[in-house]
């Protein structure tokens, strides 16, 4: 049975109600960073969409095998390119995690390129043991060369490919790395040009013990089993066969042997090992530097990399890497030409003087004729993910910090110093998307959305106030108070936790009015039926809440879990519609409970209620009313 009607005290609820509104405007104005005028204080944060800029998205591996990384790494990875992109000096960027492999980038309001934020800058230091061409162009037999004049057995290094201190050079000037200010010994050279049109000896090129029995990933080796496969069992048997890169004007057959690995895409060459990606000259520098992030990161392993699209190097394991740099900045040089000056920490400045050293006096004899520099001394190549920057000769021991010199533009300069100052990402990115928004584009997408809301919520009240009238002002009055209660918790949660609405989030609250009319319907509709079965109007309203309270909450709770089952398992703009459609649902369940049933056990106690015509219970009043109004009021009859 329903509580007698004089224990509801609507009064308070709606004081509850209020007290809510108070509590949430007071934040709205004074709390969570509130400044500036009073507009600025009640505008919600908005995404991209709505207002312009660029997004963009990274998708994050860890391997060449395509693991998913943990979530210490992606968070850790997160924190390090949002350093990276205040760096560049944008206000209001946002670096947020999406799932367990993407990484999220927005700038509001700027249009640019930000794709360098994502790279690794995973810096390796590494000696030159070999050098060959991977243009390509010896994967064809040739003539014999004229023998040198000298008739030296050495191949002497040919050609013009010069090496770059960016991906896209400037100049002609080859960079070289040398003493900074602070001190040391001895300098680097440039590099000269290299491209060997010969193979070294066989002798020369024997391959190292390290870099023949390294382990291989479970992963990695069942992918070289499928490249196996691919290219034949003649082919990848006379490729391991090869001590040295092939000579194909000594043995012609082995060019079309060797045929098959030029048609292997970049992911493909990355799981083969140094030795066959160095030796097979059908491998060349267009599917290296195509590999996946990543490939050459492992500081253990001998590499192969390239360097300006032309010059093939084999590269011993990295004695010195990023994280024995302390400081890297972007500065000019007494010619007023861009360098990235480095500082080493402690321990990273002996790993680098015994590096130097080794490269200085070629201990060993590691290095091959191929990759030795002018003077004959051994180069060290600068590498940055699978780029070599450089590759300067080391003219003596370097004992203080250093310089890396080059094409540099500023930009590129501040880029370079600003991935090494900030630490190299423990997880590598592909970049996925790339989206970029005029304000113009983005002011139209909020005006559309705007509209689309406010023609909802129009149609919604011009229905309600036609079939339902007086009742119709309780749906009127509830849609107001909901979207007062959004549009505050859209700015408190946009200040709080980086909340943004876009349009999908507008589309989500659209959604939601569909579920407030709903529950319109049922608490109406049921207290029609009540009013049917013989019951007074003031009865009927609490026994009508009673049993249509039941379904309202299913409704709207089901609601609720669809939309957090959708927030979980989505990313984007989906992630945002679900987040603001929950909103919504709870909010209008506070407005519920808190307004509209208190406001309708008012309007019963009000002679208006009693009409049909004004009511808007129709045909459910009629009956019951006329008698009761015939004592008090005789010209109802005559009506």
């Amino acid at each position: 049975m329903a509580p007698p009607q004089g224990q509801m005290r609507p009064g308070r609820q709606l004081a509850v109600l209020g007290l809510i509104f108070v509590v949430l405007y007071l934040l709205v104005f004074f709390a969570g960073g509130a400044s500036g005028s009073l507009k600025d204080r009640l505008e919600p944060k908005l995404g991209l969409d709505l207002v312009g800029g660029t997004r963009l998205t990274l998708e994050a591996t860890n391997t060449v095998d395509g693991r998913a990384p943990t979530a210490e790494n992606l968070e850790e990875a997160r924190q390090i390119i949002e350093s990276r992109v205040n760096a560049f000096g944008v206000a209001e960027a946002e670096v947020v995690t999406e799932g367990n492999r993407n990484i999220v980038i927005s700038l509001p309001g700027e249009n640019r390129d930000i794709t360098e934020v994502g790279s690794a800058a995973e810096l390796r230091f590494r000696k030159l043991l070999k050098a060959a061409d991977g243009s390509g162009a010896a994967a064809a037999p040739a003539p014999p060369a004229t023998p040198a004049p000298s008739g030296s057995a050495t191949p002497a290094p040919s050609g013009s490919a010069k090496p770059s201190g960016s991906a896209s050079p400037s100049g002609t000037a080859g960079p070289k790395v040398t003493p900074s200010a602070s001190g040391g010994q001895g300098g680097m050279a440039p590099a000269p040009s290299t491209s060997p049109s010969a193979p070294a000896s066989p002798s020369a090129a024997a391959p190292s013990p390290s870099a023949s029995g390294e382990p291989v990933p479970q992963s990695v080796e069942e992918q070289r089993k499928a490249v196996e496969q691919k290219v034949g069992a003649a082919a990848w048997a006379a490729a391991s066969g090869l001590q040295a890169p092939a000579d194909l004007t000594a043995d012609p057959s082995l060019a079309e042997k060797l045929k098959p690995f030029a048609a292997l895409d970049p992911r493909e060459v990355a799981v083969l090992p140094a030795q066959m990606q160095f030796n097979v000259p059908q491998i060349s520098c267009a599917q290296l530097d195509k590999r996946p992030p990543a490939s050459i990161s492992a500081p253990d392993q001998q590499v192969v990399a390239c360097e300006d699209g032309a010059a093939k190097y084999l590269l011993d394991q990295a004695k010195v890497l990023g994280t024995d740099v302390d400081d890297a900045n972007a500065v000019l040089d007494q010619t007023s030409q861009w360098v990235v000056s480095l500082d080493f920490s402690g321990a990273g400045q002996d790993k680098w003087t015994n590096l130097t050293r080794e490269a200085f006096n070629n201990e060993g004899q590691a290095c091959d004729a191929t990759a030795l520099g002018q003077d004959g001394k051994c180069r060290v190549a600068v590498v940055l993910d699978n780029e070599i920057v450089s590759s300067p000769e080391i003219q003596g021991v370097l004992t203080g910090n250093s310089q890396i010199t080059g094409n540099f533009t500023q930009k590129d300069a501040s880029t370079l110093a600003g991935q090494l100052r900030y630490g190299a990402l423990p997880v590598t990115f592909e970049e996925q998307e790339q989206q970029n928004v005029t304000a113009t584009l983005g002011a139209s997408h909020l005006r559309a959305g705007l509209l689309a809301a406010g023609i909802g919520m129009a149609l919604v009240i011009i229905y309600s106030f036609f079939y339902y009238r007086l009742l119709g002002s309780v749906i009127f009055l509830s849609l107001i108070l909901s979207a007062l209660l959004v549009f505050g918790a859209l700015v408190v949660l946009g200040r709080q936790i980086g909340f943004t609405l876009t349009l999908a989030g507008i589309a989500g609250m659209i959604v939601s009015l569909g579920v407030a009319a709903d529950s319109f319907v049922i608490y109406f509709e049921r207290l029609k039926d009540e009013i049917r079965e013989g019951r007074s109007p003031r009865s009927a309203v609490p026994r009508a809440w009673i049993r249509a309270r039941r379904t309202i909450i299913s409704a709207n709770a089901i609601t609720l879990m669809s939309a957090v089952v959708l927030y979980v398992v989505s990313v984007g703009a989906v992630k945002g519609f679900a987040f603001a459609l929950g909103l919504a649902t709870v909010l209008d369940l506070v407005v519920v409970f808190l307004f509209r049933h208190p406001i309708m056990t008012m309007f019963a106690r009000t002679r208006a209620f009693l009409s049909p015509r004004v009511s808007g219970l129709g045909r459910a009043l009629p009956a019951r009313t006329a008698d009761e109004a015939k004592p008090r009021n005789p010209r109802v009859k005559e009506a």
